[in-house]
């Protein structure tokens, strides 16, 4: 047994008690009067015997009843608290999973609602300090929320209502689940003093209390030792159709066409008949039904797989839109059952083209959609003014084996030469290099192979810390991005005529990619399919000018942009449409999809396997392990006032 709060309970039983017995004790006040016959003495004697103190509080139910009630009060004010566990305090820290899956509604009324709940329960079972104790033998916890980043809600400390409040602020999101952060966060803070806890940085690693589904990526790179982490499972179902992947892109030859595709996946153990409805800029233009099959199921040494039919919707669209593709049943998981994609218009770009003669890579750059391509002498463009370009008619610069004297504001694709002023060095040159490595991915290189890439010779590139390296030689970067001044340089380090790369097709690929990656830059645009949590970047803000970002939920949150003109927004936490509006600027729009097979995957897992041993779920919820008893302490002096009233009542009435 413990109490919360003992001097408060007696503090308040030295005032009450006495006021109540007082009532008890005090006279009746008559005044004196003449009477005419002794036989009214007999009665008067009776009345001073009433009023006696000690007679009066023989066999008085009444004032029992009250002092029971009264009691009972006072020792709820005390906060007794049965423990229904033993020892010194031990440090807690809660693990909530705010990923996309637990959006899941299989639980009602949905997985991070029960996780809040079950979290709460254990903050509830906590043990408090007591005042009457010699030693401070409460618990201490901490909370964190995490999804693909971990988020501090609350520092180690004793009091349940901070820790409450802080399990109330997490808000649910629609990212990718990480762990490893979280637990690096954890114990960072449980080596260090917090502000409640005391120096504790003695003591071994706090027990680390998870409350997930289980669908997290990063388990196998991640090393708990025994005891160390308690695994708290959340979820029931795994049925859930998700839209797992969507593209929309224009024709090559005929820009005005656009093709979309769409991949979907089945979590059920049934087949699913789906309507997928496509729109452009909230115009329906086409619905399909498809069946999707079952998942299929694995053996001992591989886990089953979704089953998954690919969709396609062809479209003419001249403009700029928002294609949006949605499979229109409601399921468990809302976040996955739509997806968008910014289409920019077809490309017109303007080109100018700085080289002494380069027919391949003229010929090149002619082979891509643009509507102009200027070839202009390195000599003839150095004598151009920097004015000159205030009102240039060129999208992209190629710079082809020259570095300009001048670099007036604009985007830059150069090939064997490093422009000056970009802090961007070139100490040397290197022979015979292929490339090792390259981000497939990145909106560049997308779709080109540069496995068979051979250069004879190319410049030793040594890159600012901001830089993006591309594309890797074995002993220095082949492609990178440099951004300085309010321009864009896409460099490459090698003369392509000192290469293969005009005879592999990932050449005339790689210029295609280029132009319109820089022609986007040079918009402000930038790319316009985002991941969740991947922030907004806006270059070239006005100078005392905001940037409006209308949520998917219509809110709007102003970003001020750094004294750069860069304006930045991280918040994109939840799958939609994100509206920009810059001043003077046309609206922009960022789509940002979930589009991930783990996220949609929302079976519960009844294991976690990480790197050093199997974590196992607990068989059952989180159960008290500390009861406080003043709610029925409060209950029971409540039914004693009643009794006593229905007591006095009845008396009043013979």
């Amino acid at each position: 047994m413990q109490w919360l709060t003992p001097f408060v309970g007696l503090l308040a039983a030295a005032v009450a008690v006495p006021l109540l017995l007082l009532l008890y004790f005090l006279k009746l006040k008559r005044r004196e009067a003449v009477v005419s016959s002794t036989l009214l003495w007999k009665r008067a004697v009776q009345d001073l015997q009433v009023n006696a103190p000690f007679q009066r509080l023989r066999r008085n139910l009444l004032l029992l009843l009250q002092l029971l009630a009264l009691t009972a009060m006072l020792v709820a004010l005390a906060g007794p608290v049965l423990s229904l566990d033993r020892g010194p305090g031990q440090r807690y820290v809660v693990l909530i999973d705010r990923s996309a899956s637990m959006n899941a509604t299989d639980v009602t009324p949905s997985r991070l609602a029960e996780a809040k709940k079950q979290a709460k329960v254990f903050v509830e079972s906590l043990r408090s300090s007591s005042a009457m104790a010699l030693a401070d033998r409460a618990d201490h916890a901490m909370v964190i929320a995490f999804d693909r980043h971990a988020r501090v809600m609350c520092n180690f400390t004793s009091d349940k209502r901070q820790l409450m409040v802080a399990i109330d602020a997490i808000e649910a999101g629609d990212g990718t689940s990480q762990l490893s952060e979280a637990v690096t966060v954890a114990r960072a803070f449980a080596q260090s003093p917090g502000p409640d806890s005391g120096p504790r940085s003695d003591e071994g690693l706090a027990r680390m209390v998870l409350f997930s589904d289980g669908r997290i990526d990063d388990l196998g790179a991640i090393a708990v030792a025994s005891d160390e982490l308690v695994y708290h499972r959340i979820g029931e179902s795994a049925d859930n159709i998700a839209i797992t992947a969507m593209k929309a892109r224009r024709s090559y030859e005929q820009p005005q066409q656009v093709e979309v595709f769409v991949s979907l996946a089945n979590y059920g153990t049934q087949s699913a008949a789906r309507d997928v409805q496509l729109g452009i800029d909230g115009d329906v233009r086409a619905v399909r039904s498809v069946t999707i099959p079952p998942r299929q199921e694995g053996d001992e040494t591989q886990e089953w797989t979704p089953g998954k039919v690919a969709v396609s919707f062809s479209l003419t669209h001249e403009g700029q839109g928002v294609v949006e593709v949605r499979q229109l049943e409601p399921d468990a998981l809302a976040c996955d059952d739509a997806a968008w994609s910014v289409l920019d218009p077809p490309p017109k770009l303007s080109v100018l083209l700085v080289t002494e003669g380069n027919p391949v890579l003229e010929s090149s750059l002619r082979a891509c959609p643009i509507a102009r391509l200027d070839p202009c002498a390195p000599a003839a463009f150095d004598a151009m003014e920097p004015s000159a370009f205030s009102l240039s008619p060129y999208d992209v610069i190629v710079l082809d084996r020259h570095a300009p004297l001048h670099l007036p504001r604009s985007c830059y694709l150069a090939f064997g030469a490093v422009p000056a002023g970009i802090d961007v060095n070139s100490p040397g040159e290197l022979e015979n290099q292929v490339i090792v490595d390259w981000r497939s991915r990145h909106p560049v290189l997308q779709y080109a192979n540069l496995t068979n890439l051979f250069v004879a010779q190319t410049r030793a590139l040594q890159l600012p810390r901001d830089a993006e390296v591309l594309a890797e030689f074995g002993e220095s970067p082949a492609i990178a991005l440099v951004r300085r001044h309010g321009s864009t340089f896409l460099l490459v380090g090698f003369d392509v005529l000192a290469s293969n790369w005009p005879f592999e097709p990932s050449f005339v690929l790689f210029c295609y990619n280029a132009l319109s990656y820089l022609a986007a830059q040079q918009g402000g645009g930038g790319p316009h399919e985002l991941a969740v949590a991947e922030p907004i970047v806006i270059d070239d803000v006005a100078a005392g000018g905001e940037v409006a970002v209308t949520l998917p939920d219509a809110s709007t949150v102003q970003v001020a942009p750094d004294p750069g003109g860069t304006a930045r927004f991280p918040g994109t936490y939840r799958v939609g449409l994100y509206a920009v509006d810059v001043p003077e600027e046309p609206r922009r729009f960022y789509a940002v999809n979930l589009a991930d097979e783990n996220e949609s995957r929302i079976e519960p897992g009844d294991e976690m396997t990480f790197e050093t041993m199997t974590v196992s779920a607990q068989p059952q919820g989180v159960q008290r392990a500390n009861v406080p008893l003043w709610p029925a302490l409060v209950l029971t002096a409540l039914v004693l006032a009643c009794v006593e009233w229905l007591i006095y009542n009845k008396k009043a009435r013979i």
